[in-house]
């Protein structure tokens, strides 16, 4: 398996200056749009392939976060591949901004293509208060679970999630020791890229953003 993580493009809540003032599901700005636009032009222009792969991206996965959804959606025209939401790759979700979750009507509405699991229902996908680090490592284990069972497949796939998840999946997949103080920084729309098989994780590159200039970079 090939896999690519990238983080969603850049939302309102990131230029907001007072903490307050963030809501629980944001946006994208316009700058995230563009962002998302430019990644799109890029993974679907099969620039990314490597030695160790010579096709294209063939599964996409996103969170059930609007700033996710929103970043699959370009992503998945350029491939012509329908976005999947896979429930347990959403940000962690902290007490002080906690928030029902979008209800299946109205992803439904926006996003009528994707395919939802059965846990995304007219009471909102999220329904609980705010989850701790460790579980936020919990749902990234299951994740990675998940991914290792088809690391012998062919399969190439991109998941679209966020910052924490990221920074979590990766270091469920590399097996680090919970509480070990590292951090995978990831821009808005940057792409990491690993190699699944044989319980072999080839770490191909991290955090890159070749498809944005400079002063797009968030």
């Amino acid at each position: 398996m090939e896999l690519y993580l990238i983080r969603h493009a850049q939302s309102t809540n990131q230029v907001l200056d007072e903490p307050e003032s963030k809501g629980f599901d944001p946006h994208l700005t316009d700058l995230g749009e563009r962002q998302a636009i430019l990644l799109a032009g890029h993974l679907g222009s099969g620039r990314e392939r490597t030695r160790a792969s010579t096709d294209d991206i063939d599964a996409l996965v996103c969170s059930p976060m609007w700033r996710a959804l929103q970043t699959a959606r370009p992503l998945g025209e350029a491939l012509d591949l329908i976005p999947e939401v896979w429930m347990d790759v959403h940000e962690q979700v902290r007490a002080p901004e906690t928030r029902p979750g979008s209800t299946r009507e109205r992803i439904e509405a926006e996003f009528p293509d994707y395919v939802l699991p059965d846990g995304i229902t007219e009471q909102g996908w999220w329904n609980r208060g705010g989850e701790s680090r460790s579980e936020t490592m919990e749902r990234a284990v299951r994740v990675a679970e998940r991914l290792w069972e088809s690391a012998e497949s062919d399969q190439i796939l991109a998941i679209v999630s966020h910052a924490r998840f990221i920074d979590s999946l990766l270091k469920a997949l590399l097996n680090q020791l919970p509480g070990y103080d590292s951090w995978y920084h990831h821009f808005n729309t940057g792409v990491s890229r690993l190699g699944l098989g044989g319980r072999r994780l080839d770490v191909r590159y991290l955090n890159r953003v070749d498809h944005l200039s400079p002063s797009l970079v968030s």
